[in-house]
Protein backbone atom coordinates (compact mmCIF):
# COMPACT_ATOMS: atom_id res chain seq x y z
CA UNK A 1 0.00 0.00 0.00
CA UNK A 2 1.07 3.45 0.02
CA UNK A 3 1.88 6.02 1.94
CA UNK A 4 2.50 9.89 1.56
CA UNK A 5 4.67 11.68 4.02
CA UNK A 6 5.22 15.93 4.09
CA UNK A 7 8.63 17.32 3.75
CA UNK A 8 8.64 21.11 3.88
CA UNK A 9 6.53 23.36 2.17
CA UNK A 10 6.78 21.88 -1.32
CA UNK A 11 8.03 18.13 -0.73
CA UNK A 12 5.90 15.19 -0.83
CA UNK A 13 7.52 11.89 0.38
CA UNK A 14 5.33 8.75 -1.32
CA UNK A 15 5.95 5.31 -0.09
CA UNK A 16 5.18 1.95 -1.67
CA UNK A 17 5.06 -1.24 0.02
CA UNK A 18 3.85 -4.51 -1.77
CA UNK A 19 5.03 -8.17 -0.25
CA UNK A 20 7.07 -9.94 -2.89
CA UNK A 21 9.05 -6.44 -4.11
CA UNK A 22 11.56 -3.84 -3.05
CA UNK A 23 10.09 -0.58 -1.40
CA UNK A 24 9.54 2.48 -3.73
CA UNK A 25 9.61 5.95 -2.52
CA UNK A 26 9.82 9.22 -4.59
CA UNK A 27 10.07 12.83 -3.45
CA UNK A 28 7.34 15.25 -5.70
CA UNK A 29 6.29 19.07 -5.24
CA UNK A 30 2.72 18.13 -4.87
CA UNK A 31 0.75 15.44 -3.04
CA UNK A 32 -1.60 14.85 -5.88
CA UNK A 33 1.62 13.91 -8.20
CA UNK A 34 2.54 11.56 -5.33
CA UNK A 35 -0.80 9.81 -5.34
CA UNK A 36 0.05 9.50 -9.40
CA UNK A 37 2.86 7.71 -9.21
CA UNK A 38 2.11 5.90 -6.35
CA UNK A 39 -1.08 4.07 -8.02
CA UNK A 40 0.93 4.24 -10.94
CA UNK A 41 3.26 2.21 -9.44
CA UNK A 42 0.76 -0.36 -7.67
CA UNK A 43 -1.15 -0.45 -11.04
CA UNK A 44 2.11 -2.03 -12.54
CA UNK A 45 2.89 -4.25 -9.37
CA UNK A 46 -0.50 -6.06 -10.16
CA UNK A 47 -0.04 -6.61 -13.52
CA UNK A 48 3.55 -8.15 -13.56
CA UNK A 49 4.71 -5.07 -15.52
CA UNK A 50 6.84 -3.34 -12.68
CA UNK A 51 10.85 -2.58 -12.95
CA UNK A 52 12.46 -1.77 -10.18
CA UNK A 53 15.15 1.34 -10.65
CA UNK A 54 18.34 1.12 -10.30
CA UNK A 55 20.95 3.27 -8.56
CA UNK A 56 21.65 4.79 -11.89
CA UNK A 57 18.18 6.83 -11.56
CA UNK A 58 19.35 8.72 -8.17
CA UNK A 59 21.94 9.83 -10.22
CA UNK A 60 22.12 13.68 -11.08
CA UNK A 61 21.52 14.84 -14.49
CA UNK A 62 25.05 16.61 -14.72
CA UNK A 63 26.56 13.52 -14.55
CA UNK A 64 24.95 12.12 -17.02
CA UNK A 65 25.64 15.25 -19.58
CA UNK A 66 29.35 14.87 -18.28
CA UNK A 67 29.32 10.79 -19.26
CA UNK A 68 27.55 11.80 -22.59
CA UNK A 69 30.20 15.12 -23.54
CA UNK A 70 33.37 12.35 -22.90
CA UNK A 71 31.84 8.93 -24.34
CA UNK A 72 29.14 10.51 -27.23
CA UNK A 73 29.94 13.81 -28.08
CA UNK A 74 33.37 13.01 -29.81
CA UNK A 75 31.70 11.29 -32.43
CA UNK A 76 29.36 14.37 -33.38
CA UNK A 77 29.88 16.98 -35.86
CA UNK A 78 30.62 20.30 -34.58
CA UNK A 79 31.81 18.28 -31.30
CA UNK A 80 33.43 21.03 -29.72
CA UNK A 81 31.10 23.62 -29.75
CA UNK A 82 28.30 20.70 -28.47
CA UNK A 83 30.86 20.16 -25.71
CA UNK A 84 31.09 23.44 -24.70
CA UNK A 85 27.41 24.22 -24.65
CA UNK A 86 26.65 21.09 -22.61
CA UNK A 87 29.35 21.45 -19.88
CA UNK A 88 27.97 25.37 -19.50
CA UNK A 89 24.14 24.51 -19.26
CA UNK A 90 25.25 21.35 -16.26
CA UNK A 91 26.55 24.36 -14.06
CA UNK A 92 22.76 25.57 -13.22
CA UNK A 93 21.22 24.58 -10.40
CA UNK A 94 18.72 22.63 -12.40
CA UNK A 95 20.73 19.94 -13.21
CA UNK A 96 21.52 18.50 -9.46
CA UNK A 97 18.18 17.06 -10.04
CA UNK A 98 18.21 13.08 -9.89
CA UNK A 99 16.50 11.84 -13.24
CA UNK A 100 14.32 10.06 -11.55
CA UNK A 101 12.72 13.16 -10.15
CA UNK A 102 12.77 14.96 -13.77
CA UNK A 103 9.35 16.39 -13.95
CA UNK A 104 7.82 17.86 -17.05
CA UNK A 105 6.99 21.06 -15.07
CA UNK A 106 10.52 21.06 -13.15
CA UNK A 107 11.99 21.26 -16.96
CA UNK A 108 9.39 23.83 -18.09
CA UNK A 109 10.32 25.96 -15.08
CA UNK A 110 14.11 25.70 -16.32
CA UNK A 111 12.96 26.66 -20.26
CA UNK A 112 10.92 29.69 -18.90
CA UNK A 113 14.33 31.09 -16.95
CA UNK A 114 16.38 30.02 -20.30
CA UNK A 115 14.34 32.02 -22.30
CA UNK A 116 14.47 35.15 -20.08
CA UNK A 117 18.46 34.85 -21.05
CA UNK A 118 18.37 33.03 -24.87
CA UNK A 119 16.37 33.40 -27.99
CA UNK A 120 13.90 30.62 -28.50
CA UNK A 121 15.52 28.64 -31.36
CA UNK A 122 18.46 28.39 -28.70
CA UNK A 123 16.48 26.70 -25.94
CA UNK A 124 14.92 24.53 -28.63
CA UNK A 125 18.35 22.79 -29.47
CA UNK A 126 18.94 22.76 -25.69
CA UNK A 127 16.03 20.84 -25.22
CA UNK A 128 16.32 18.15 -27.82
CA UNK A 129 20.32 17.54 -26.26
CA UNK A 130 18.95 16.95 -23.55
CA UNK A 131 16.37 14.62 -24.65
CA UNK A 132 19.46 12.73 -26.44
CA UNK A 133 21.56 12.23 -23.26
CA UNK A 134 18.79 10.99 -21.19
CA UNK A 135 17.33 8.85 -24.27
CA UNK A 136 21.05 7.01 -24.62
CA UNK A 137 20.94 7.47 -20.45
CA UNK A 138 18.06 5.03 -20.67
CA UNK A 139 19.05 2.90 -23.64
CA UNK A 140 23.23 2.27 -22.22
CA UNK A 141 24.01 3.47 -18.58
CA UNK A 142 20.98 1.59 -16.84
CA UNK A 143 18.54 4.46 -16.03
CA UNK A 144 14.91 3.22 -15.85
CA UNK A 145 12.15 5.69 -16.19
CA UNK A 146 8.75 5.29 -18.23
CA UNK A 147 8.97 7.89 -20.49
CA UNK A 148 11.81 10.76 -21.22
CA UNK A 149 10.05 13.63 -19.55
CA UNK A 150 11.77 16.22 -21.98
CA UNK A 151 9.85 14.36 -24.62
CA UNK A 152 6.96 15.78 -22.77
CA UNK A 153 8.05 19.68 -22.21
CA UNK A 154 6.51 22.11 -25.35
CA UNK A 155 9.08 23.80 -27.53
CA UNK A 156 8.93 27.43 -27.13
CA UNK A 157 8.21 29.13 -30.98
CA UNK A 158 10.60 29.66 -32.92
CA UNK A 159 10.38 32.26 -36.21
CA UNK A 160 13.46 31.27 -38.14
CA UNK A 161 12.91 33.62 -40.88
CA UNK A 162 15.64 35.59 -41.41
CA UNK A 163 16.02 38.06 -44.31
CA UNK A 164 19.29 40.42 -43.29
CA UNK A 165 21.15 41.47 -46.40
CA UNK A 166 24.02 43.19 -46.17
CA UNK A 167 23.12 46.68 -46.99
CA UNK A 168 24.44 49.53 -49.52
CA UNK A 169 25.89 52.75 -49.02
CA UNK A 170 23.86 55.51 -49.10
CA UNK A 171 25.93 57.97 -50.94
CA UNK A 172 23.34 60.25 -52.05
CA UNK A 173 22.99 61.22 -48.27
CA UNK A 174 26.43 60.18 -47.02
CA UNK A 175 29.25 60.81 -49.96
CA UNK A 176 31.61 58.76 -47.48
CA UNK A 177 29.22 55.99 -46.27
CA UNK A 178 30.79 52.38 -46.65
CA UNK A 179 28.55 49.86 -47.74
CA UNK A 180 28.17 47.25 -44.70
CA UNK A 181 29.92 44.74 -46.83
CA UNK A 182 33.04 47.37 -46.55
CA UNK A 183 32.93 47.90 -42.92
CA UNK A 184 32.71 44.09 -41.92
CA UNK A 185 35.66 43.37 -44.34
CA UNK A 186 37.58 46.11 -42.55
CA UNK A 187 37.19 44.27 -38.79
CA UNK A 188 37.93 41.56 -40.18
CA UNK A 189 41.29 42.08 -41.63
CA UNK A 190 43.94 40.58 -39.69
CA UNK A 191 45.65 43.66 -37.90
CA UNK A 192 47.00 42.11 -34.31
CA UNK A 193 49.23 45.89 -34.14
CA UNK A 194 46.36 47.91 -33.80
CA UNK A 195 44.69 48.70 -30.41
CA UNK A 196 41.59 46.69 -30.31
CA UNK A 197 42.44 45.14 -34.10
CA UNK A 198 41.49 41.20 -35.41
CA UNK A 199 43.67 38.64 -33.79
CA UNK A 200 42.69 35.64 -36.54
CA UNK A 201 44.29 36.24 -39.48
CA UNK A 202 41.75 33.47 -40.88
CA UNK A 203 38.94 35.79 -40.60
CA UNK A 204 38.40 37.99 -43.33
CA UNK A 205 39.50 34.78 -46.17
CA UNK A 206 36.95 32.74 -43.97
CA UNK A 207 33.95 35.59 -44.64
CA UNK A 208 34.79 36.37 -47.97
CA UNK A 209 34.74 32.39 -49.00
CA UNK A 210 31.23 32.80 -47.46
CA UNK A 211 30.03 35.11 -49.10
CA UNK A 212 31.27 33.79 -52.68
CA UNK A 213 30.39 30.68 -52.50
CA UNK A 214 27.22 30.21 -49.57
CA UNK A 215 28.49 27.70 -47.59
CA UNK A 216 28.26 26.95 -43.46
CA UNK A 217 30.67 27.83 -41.34
CA UNK A 218 31.34 24.45 -40.38
CA UNK A 219 31.76 23.17 -43.85
CA UNK A 220 34.57 26.14 -44.66
CA UNK A 221 36.38 25.17 -41.19
CA UNK A 222 36.47 21.53 -42.73
CA UNK A 223 38.12 22.50 -45.97
CA UNK A 224 40.96 20.38 -47.11
CA UNK A 225 43.69 21.75 -49.49
CA UNK A 226 43.56 18.07 -50.79
CA UNK A 227 40.04 18.89 -51.93
CA UNK A 228 40.55 21.75 -54.16
CA UNK A 229 41.28 21.76 -57.67
CA UNK A 230 42.29 25.60 -58.37
CA UNK A 231 42.51 24.86 -62.11
CA UNK A 232 38.99 22.78 -62.28
CA UNK A 233 37.91 25.73 -60.32
CA UNK A 234 35.96 22.92 -57.23
CA UNK A 235 36.35 22.29 -54.21
CA UNK A 236 35.16 18.72 -53.09
CA UNK A 237 33.14 18.86 -49.50
CA UNK A 238 33.08 14.82 -48.07
CA UNK A 239 31.22 16.05 -45.40
CA UNK A 240 28.23 17.84 -44.98
CA UNK A 241 25.59 19.23 -42.75
CA UNK A 242 22.37 17.08 -44.29
CA UNK A 243 25.25 13.80 -44.22
CA UNK A 244 25.66 14.02 -48.05
CA UNK A 245 28.84 15.54 -50.20
CA UNK A 246 28.83 17.48 -52.81
CA UNK A 247 30.92 19.76 -55.54
CA UNK A 248 31.15 23.81 -55.24
CA UNK A 249 31.75 25.98 -57.97
CA UNK A 250 34.01 28.56 -57.15
CA UNK A 251 33.77 31.61 -58.35
CA UNK A 252 36.39 34.30 -59.26
CA UNK A 253 36.19 35.83 -56.15
CA UNK A 254 36.81 32.66 -54.12
CA UNK A 255 39.64 31.40 -56.08
CA UNK A 256 41.37 34.87 -55.85
CA UNK A 257 40.79 34.19 -51.75
CA UNK A 258 42.43 30.98 -51.61
CA UNK A 259 45.20 31.41 -54.19
CA UNK A 260 45.93 34.56 -51.14
CA UNK A 261 46.65 31.75 -48.93
CA UNK A 262 49.82 29.15 -48.60
CA UNK A 263 48.66 26.40 -49.71
CA UNK A 264 49.72 23.40 -46.91
CA UNK A 265 48.74 19.97 -46.14
CA UNK A 266 46.08 19.73 -44.38
CA UNK A 267 43.36 21.96 -43.36
CA UNK A 268 42.43 25.24 -45.18
CA UNK A 269 41.96 27.35 -42.33
CA UNK A 270 43.63 26.25 -39.34
CA UNK A 271 41.11 27.88 -36.60
CA UNK A 272 38.95 26.42 -33.99
CA UNK A 273 34.88 26.86 -34.19
CA UNK A 274 34.71 28.52 -31.34
CA UNK A 275 38.02 31.26 -31.89
CA UNK A 276 36.14 32.11 -34.88
CA UNK A 277 33.14 32.89 -33.18
CA UNK A 278 34.49 34.98 -30.77
CA UNK A 279 36.78 36.67 -33.14
CA UNK A 280 33.64 37.16 -35.20
CA UNK A 281 31.69 38.62 -32.71
CA UNK A 282 34.59 40.91 -32.20
CA UNK A 283 34.53 41.56 -35.52
CA UNK A 284 31.02 42.83 -35.88
CA UNK A 285 31.14 44.72 -32.63
CA UNK A 286 33.54 46.81 -34.03
CA UNK A 287 31.63 47.40 -37.73
CA UNK A 288 29.04 48.26 -35.70
CA UNK A 289 27.00 45.25 -37.20
CA UNK A 290 25.64 43.58 -34.13
CA UNK A 291 22.69 42.13 -35.66
CA UNK A 292 24.49 40.63 -38.34
CA UNK A 293 25.00 36.83 -37.76
CA UNK A 294 27.52 34.41 -39.40
CA UNK A 295 25.20 32.34 -40.92
CA UNK A 296 23.44 35.48 -42.82
CA UNK A 297 26.52 35.70 -45.05
CA UNK A 298 24.73 32.14 -46.47
CA UNK A 299 21.92 34.45 -47.11
CA UNK A 300 24.01 36.79 -48.80
CA UNK A 301 25.96 34.02 -50.73
CA UNK A 302 22.98 32.27 -51.71
CA UNK A 303 21.32 35.45 -53.18
CA UNK A 304 24.26 36.38 -55.02
CA UNK A 305 24.31 33.37 -56.19
CA UNK A 306 20.63 33.08 -57.66
CA UNK A 307 21.16 35.98 -59.53
CA UNK A 308 23.81 34.07 -61.92
CA UNK A 309 21.95 30.73 -61.51
CA UNK A 310 18.63 31.52 -62.60
CA UNK A 311 17.52 27.53 -62.44
CA UNK A 312 16.78 26.78 -58.91
CA UNK A 313 17.97 23.15 -59.05
CA UNK A 314 21.46 24.63 -60.26
CA UNK A 315 21.11 26.75 -56.99
CA UNK A 316 20.06 23.84 -54.88
CA UNK A 317 23.30 22.09 -56.02
CA UNK A 318 25.69 24.33 -55.15
CA UNK A 319 24.47 25.59 -51.87
CA UNK A 320 23.39 21.84 -50.84
CA UNK A 321 19.68 22.11 -49.82
CA UNK A 322 17.72 19.17 -50.88
CA UNK A 323 14.46 21.06 -49.72
CA UNK A 324 13.66 23.52 -52.17
CA UNK A 325 11.21 25.23 -49.59
CA UNK A 326 14.48 25.47 -47.21
CA UNK A 327 16.36 27.12 -49.94
CA UNK A 328 14.07 30.00 -50.50
CA UNK A 329 14.34 31.15 -46.66
CA UNK A 330 18.23 31.15 -47.93
CA UNK A 331 17.30 33.68 -51.33
CA UNK A 332 16.32 37.20 -50.41
CA UNK A 333 16.59 39.34 -53.65
CA UNK A 334 16.52 43.47 -52.80
CA UNK A 335 13.48 44.56 -54.02
CA UNK A 336 15.68 47.24 -56.43
CA UNK A 337 17.39 44.51 -57.88
CA UNK A 338 14.01 42.74 -59.00
CA UNK A 339 12.60 46.21 -60.07
CA UNK A 340 16.07 46.54 -62.18
CA UNK A 341 15.14 43.27 -63.76
CA UNK A 342 11.67 44.06 -64.76
CA UNK A 343 12.86 47.49 -66.45
CA UNK A 344 14.68 45.29 -69.05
Amino acid sequence: MASFYKRGDYQWEAKVRRAGFPSQSQTFESKSEARNWAHKLESEMRLGTFVAPTQANQRPLSEFVDLYVRDVTPSHKGAGVEALRLKALARHRFFETAVCNLRPKTIAAWRDERLADVMPATVVRELGLLQQVVDHAMREWDVVIANNPFKLVKRPKVVNARSRRLTLADVKSDPMAQSEEARLLKACTYSPKVPGGCRVKWLRPIVELAIETAMRRGEILRLDWRHIDLDARVAFLPDTKNGDSRHVPLSPGAIDVLKSLVKTEGPVFNVSENALKLAWQRATKRAELDDLHFHDLRHEGASRLAEKLTNILELSSVTGHKDLRMLKRYYHPRPEDLARKLAG
